[in-house]
This record gives structure tokens, C-alpha cells and sequence, in this order.
């Protein structure tokens, strides 16, 4: 396997009612904690609406985020590309491109809520078509084209770009995928990544990662473009802690309001989640196979299943959800970057594996070792006490 990004997906999700302001610096903070922790990539959505997925712009958290980071880089996941004029979209990613010297990208989709789009005038169908012609669009002209067209909400004229990406070559594209075929089409037709959201969080999507692939394929193959695994991105469900136990205690503190979100909430049908009770919806995650709560050998076994049902992809992102408080919810992403990143990460499996050796080298030894340092004690204080009675 070779070596496997790590990163989230945080839509957020908040529980409508709380202090907004607070909760938004709280995805602040997270973001400089996961750069900490070595994450590589973080997703930020886009919504408008149903009060709990309450970023509305992913460019602009994302640029207060890159003022607070190192390393780790952002996406937007997803720029509802289908709700703005093109132009603007790629205008605003190249700017971004500059101010974070290079640590963005892009991630497209037609936009999930029913609830943002009604607002504007659009039905779910009129967004899958428009999320086509807007890619499109957007593509041109990040290749440096002028471009005229006309859509059903936007009319462009010799439109073009003032300023060049500063990502050479170009910052990574990516296209949602949830239950339609209209995310792996688009990315198969135009060689872009694949990040694919609900088809790890239900059982039949979960089914469905292989068929993701064979349609990228497909359709690479119809249209002359290349599409590479590396550049296919699954989103997944975790929470992590020292013992099974503590994880189900943990996640007691916000899963229901997550799951009640699902249930009642958001008109997302492809996100949908069964449970009753906090005990039924931790067997829905852990039985289901969509998800980890336990242990990070839990997590580890988690992310292998997911490899093996998809047949390989480039990066895991951890959907960011709040069933934990702050602190344990930190410690989880901490103990999946010490004990699962490891194991799938290349250089960093070989780096935890030399030390693994060295301990072995050392245990193997240290008797022979042990004896040398009494000896040397016992040396030392012999002539500690010659030197003694020689001066009388």
C-alpha cells in the first residue's frame, strides 16, 4: 500500500442553538491541532442553511485557518459550485492560492441541502445539471481560456482571470460524490480527483466504492483523461480512546444531536442514519461497518476494511462531528495520529517501525549491558577507595 493521507472533512456540525461565534473558533483551534498532529489535509464545507452546518463561505475559514497553520493544507469541501457564478469560484480559489502559498484546493459538488438551494430558486435536479456546465467553466478558465457561455443563471462575456494560480502545476480539483453517479462521472470526464462522502457513511454505500472507481474509469476511458487512485479521497466516521469502554462514554456527550440532525433535520436522505437511543446508534456505527468507535487498533481495522472494499485510494478524512467534548475530542484525533497513521503512511510506518527495532536491539542486550554498569560502579568505588588509602 503506498503511503495514505490522513485528514477531516468538517461540515461543521454544530448543535443549532449554541453560541456560533464560540463554535467556530473551536474549528479554529481544531485546525491548529490537527497541524500539530501532522494531519495532511483539512475539507471545509459550504452551507446556508438548517442551523448546525453553519460555515457559509469555506474560502474565508479557510484563509483565517492558513494564518494559524504550518503545513497542513485546505480544501474546500465542497464549493456548491452549481450556486455561484463561475467566474467569481475560480477568481476566489487562484487569490487563495496565493495568500496560503500554494495549500489549497478545490472540491466541487452540486451542494447538499434542498434547504440552500430552494432558497435561490433551484431544485436538486437543476444543481447536478448546473454543477456540469459550472465545472466546465471554472476549468477553462483556471487553464488561462476566455471564456463566453451562458447558463440558466449566469451570463459570461470574454471572461478570464487577472491573476495565475500560484500552484504550478495546478492546485488539486476534487468533485463530491454521495449516491448519484454525477460526482465520478464528472471527474472521470475531466481526469479530476474523487471525494467520495456518503458512500462511507451508510451500508450501501459502503457497497458502493468499488462501482465510484469503475464509473471514474469509464469514464476516463470515453474521454482520453487519466484518473489516479492517490487522488481519491473517502470520508469516514471515527471516534478513538484509550479503551472501548471510554470511547462509548466519550461519544454520550453529542451523538444523538448528530444523529437527530440526520433524522429530522437536514432533507439529506443519503445521509440517513437509524438509532433510537445513543446505544443503538454506536451498534449502528460500529455494526454497519460505516464507522469506528472503540480503540485505534479499532480505527486501524476500520481503514483497512475501507482499502479493501475500494480496491485503494489516497486519502482517509475523518468527518468531523462534536460527539465528544473538545478535549476528548482532541485526544481522539491525537491517538489515531500516533497509532493508525503510522501504520499506513510509508515513512512514517518505517520511522515507528526503527524504534520498535531499537527497543528489541536494547531488550535483547540489556543484560549484558546491565552488568557492565554495575561493573563500571564497581570499578569506580574500588579505586575511589585505593586512591583512599594510598594518600593515608
Amino acid at each position: 500500500m503506498s503511503r495514505l493521507r490522513f485528514g477531516v472533512f468538517m461540515a461543521p456540525f454544530h448543535p443549532a442553538g449554541e453560541n456560533p461565534t464560540l463554535a467556530l473558533q473551536r474549528d479554529l483551534q481544531l485546525m491548529e491541532h490537527l497541524d500539530a498532529c501532522g494531519y495532511d489535509e483539512a475539507w471545509i464545507g459550504e452551507h446556508h442553511s438548517a442551523g448546525s452546518e453553519i460555515i457559509s463561505s469555506p474560502e474565508i475559514f479557510i484563509a483565517a485557518a492558513a494564518e494559524r497553520t504550518r503545513n497542513i493544507r485546505f480544501g474546500t469541501g465542497v464549493t456548491s459550485l452549481s450556486y455561484h457564478n463561475p467566474l467569481w469560484v475560480a477568481d476566489r480559489m487562484v487569490l487563495l492560492d496565493h495568500l496560503t502559498h500554494g495549500r489549497i484546493m478545490l472540491g466541487v459538488g452540486p451542494g447538499s441541502l434542498p434547504t440552500d438551494s430552494a432558497m435561490i430558486g433551484l431544485n436538486p435536479t437543476d444543481t447536478r445539471e448546473l454543477l456540469a456546465e459550472n465545472l466546465d467553466i471554472v476549468l477553462r478558465l483556471l487553464a488561462g481560456e476566455s471564456v463566453t457561455a451562458t447558463t440558466r443563471t449566469h451570463t459570461l462575456i470574454d471572461a478570464r482571470l487577472q491573476l495565475r494560480p500560484y500552484s504550478e502545476p495546478l492546485f488539486d480539483i476534487t468533485v463530491a460524490a454521495v449516491a448519484s453517479p454525477t460526482g465520478p462521472r464528472l471527474a472521470g470526464q475531466h481526469g479530476l480527483g474523487l471525494l467520495s462522502i456518503g458512500a462511507t457513511l451508510s451500508p450501501d454505500g459502503f457497497d458502493a466504492l468499488a462501482h465510484h472507481w469503475n464509473v471514474m474509469e469509464e469514464r476516463a476511458a470515453t474521454h482520453g483523461t487519466t484518473v489516479a487512485r492517490e487522488d481519491w479521497r473517502l470520508v469516514g466516521l471515527m471516534h478513538v480512546a484509550e479503551t472501548r469502554e471510554q470511547a462509548y462514554r466519550d461519544v454520550e456527550h453529542g451523538i444523538e444531536q448528530w444523529f437527530r440532525y440526520f433524522q429530522k433535520v437536514a432533507a439529506f436522505p443519503q445521509m440517513a442514519v437509524a438509532g433510537g437511543d445513543v446505544k443503538e446508534m454506536i451498534e449502528f456505527i460500529n455494526e454497519a461497518g460505516i464507522g469506528s468507535i472503540g480503540t485505534a487498533e479499532d480505527a486501524r481495522k476500520q481503514v483497512q476494511r475501507l482499502h479493501d472494499q475500494s480496491g485503494g485510494f489516497g486519502a482517509m478524512l475523518l468527518l468531523s462531528h462534536e460527539w465528544a467534548n473538545p478535549e476528548a475530542t482532541k485526544r481522539s484525533y491525537e491517538l489515531i495520529a500516533q497509532h493508525v497513521m503510522p501504520q499506513f503512511q510509508g515513512s512514517v510506518r518505517t520511522h515507528a517501525q526503527s524504534t520498535l527495532e531499537a527497543k528489541e536491539r536494547a531488550t535483547s542486550t540489556r543484560e549484558g549491558h546491565a552488568q557492565s554498569q554495575m561493573d563500571a560502579v564497581a570499578t569506580m568505588t574500588q579505586r575511589y577507595a585505593d586512591e583512599v588509602a594510598a594518600t593515608g
